[in-house]
């Protein structure tokens, strides 16, 4: 499955895409704000995310920018299965890239897919050390449930506070329909 938004293209991960990944992912910033990827991220696992099977109801995408030579990985995001929902989307940006949308761009595409699944309802959240996360969520549409909980982040081996957000898409869709 692939998404095509104003600035970016969302693919697949493939075999040859595990160096990209490794160079943008091996990174402490990027991977401890992440509840299942480990520290040190390795080689291997870039390799073991590219080779996993997908599940069509629950796609993953790795986050890149066309260009004339070809496109640069930026980051990865997906829809995951999640408990009390039917969904939970997450995500995460190469350091060179923060600050200027894509995370935004990303999420509100995968939305997009998460619709034409048959997705209605979203949940997401953020370590409350990461209160960038938590901007992306609100400007796409999450609201925050007020609850904060436990969430196990592998890469720093313990539960971390996790702000806790919730996106009804058919809520969503009647707002903004009516609006118009």
């Amino acid at each position: 499955m692939f998404h095509v938004t104003e600035r970016l293209l969302l693919r697949p991960a493939w075999p040859e895409d595990a160096e990209a990944l490794f160079g943008g992912i091996a990174d402490e910033g990027v991977v401890r704000n992440l509840a299942r990827a480990p520290w040190p991220y390795l080689p291997k696992h870039a390799r073991e995310f590219v080779m996993r099977e997908q599940d069509q109801r629950y796609p993953v995408f790795l986050i890149t920018l066309p260009s004339a030579e070809g496109s640069e990985l930026i980051g990865c995001i997906g829809i995951d299965p999640c408990e009390g929902a039917d969904a939970e989307i997450g995500y995460w940006i190469a350091r060179p890239y923060w600050g200027r949308g894509f995370a935004s761009e990303a999420a509100s595409g995968v939305l997009e897919i998460a619709r034409l699944l048959g997705h209605n309802r979203i949940e997401a959240g953020h370590f409350i050390d990461n209160p960038a996360s938590g901007k992306v969520l609100r400007k796409i549409g999450f609201l925050p449930t007020g609850k904060v909980a436990p969430r196990h982040s592998c890469a720093r081996g313990e539960d971390v506070p996790c702000a806790l957000f919730r996106l009804d898409l058919e809520a969503a869709d009647q707002t903004s329909s009516q609006a118009a």
